[in-house]
């Protein structure tokens, strides 16, 4: 399984992005990690480029939200991504918010899988727990 990954926007959490690239390649996923500081456009075209299955972007500084806004106009435009599946995770929102408020807002922007505030390997079991029960191939 593809699985494209990387930290959107002007975040530089580097540390955090490749102790995910670890555990995803430890579970034996084919991880193509796009780094730091990456705009929606190149999440998107990397995932056409590679034919990947998983889209999963992280933020740990919290501004998230400024670019996720932009997913599905964004995803519209790209006819071959219908059935990635789109996940986020990290620290969502800067200042306070609970998961309440801001697994349906980042839903609403097209993510499939919202993980604010969980730790990566929770994340990853929702994960792995998601394409069980949603995958057909």
């Amino acid at each position: 399984m593809k699985i494209v990954t990387g930290v959107i926007g002007n975040d530089i959490h580097v540390v955090a992005n490749r102790l995910m690239d670890l555990s995803l390649n430890a579970r034996g996923y084919e991880v193509f990690n796009l780094g730091v500081n990456t705009y929606l456009e190149e999440f998107f075209d990397a995932s056409v480029e590679t034919g990947a299955d998983v889209l999963l972007i992280s933020s740990l500084n919290g501004e998230a939200e400024g670019w996720a806004r932009d997913v599905k106009p964004l995803m519209s435009r790209y006819n071959s991504l219908d059935n990635l599946v789109m996940m986020i995770g990290g620290n969502l929102t800067v200042g306070s918010g609970s998961a309440t408020d801001i697994i349906p807002r980042y839903q609403k922007y097209g993510f499939d899988l919202v993980c604010h505030q969980v730790d990566l390997n929770t994340g990853l079991d929702m994960l792995e727990d998601y394409l069980k029960e949603h995958k057909t191939s």
